[in-house]
């Protein structure tokens, strides 16, 4: 059986987004208008940027088992240009990461545990369904 691992990441975001879209997670009217962190200069170009971030998440957690907010901000965020001052790692915006997570709990996908955020059978299966059609 093809699991998350034996895929290319990128081709699995974009599949699992697309049945995300599908299924009807709803993106905030915010999400295409700010920037994903204080290290962008602008706000995401792509229409499916909420989807492809939602099966970033849900591919995060089936690698790591459990993520919360704050390691999503660690692993999400970048260099920030500080003009002629040394660049320095800072953190994604929380805001689009937590929305997401409340997304991905309402539909079944992801639940709270004791150490952060996990995925359910039905979020893993999703995950796996996408690996092999690829």
């Amino acid at each position: 059986m093809v699991r998350v691992f034996d895929v290319d990441a990128n081709a699995l975001l974009a599949k699992t987004a697309e049945k995300l879209k599908a299924m009807g997670i709803n993106k905030p009217e915010f999400a295409g208008v700010v920037k994903s962190g204080a290290h962008a200069e602008r706000p995401p170009e792509s229409e499916d940027f909420w989807y492809v971030r939602c099966a970033s998440l849900m591919r995060q957690a089936y690698v790591n088992s459990e993520v919360g907010v704050q390691r999503m901000r660690r692993h999400y965020g970048g260099k920030k240009n500080r003009g002629v001052r040394p660049e320095k790692h800072v953190p994604a915006g929380g805001s689009v990461i937590r929305k997401a997570f409340q997304e991905l709990e309402k539909a079944g996908l992801m639940e709270k545990g004791k150490e952060g955020r996990k995925l359910t059978a039905k979020g893993k299966s999703l995950l796996d369904k996408s690996a092999s059609e690829l």
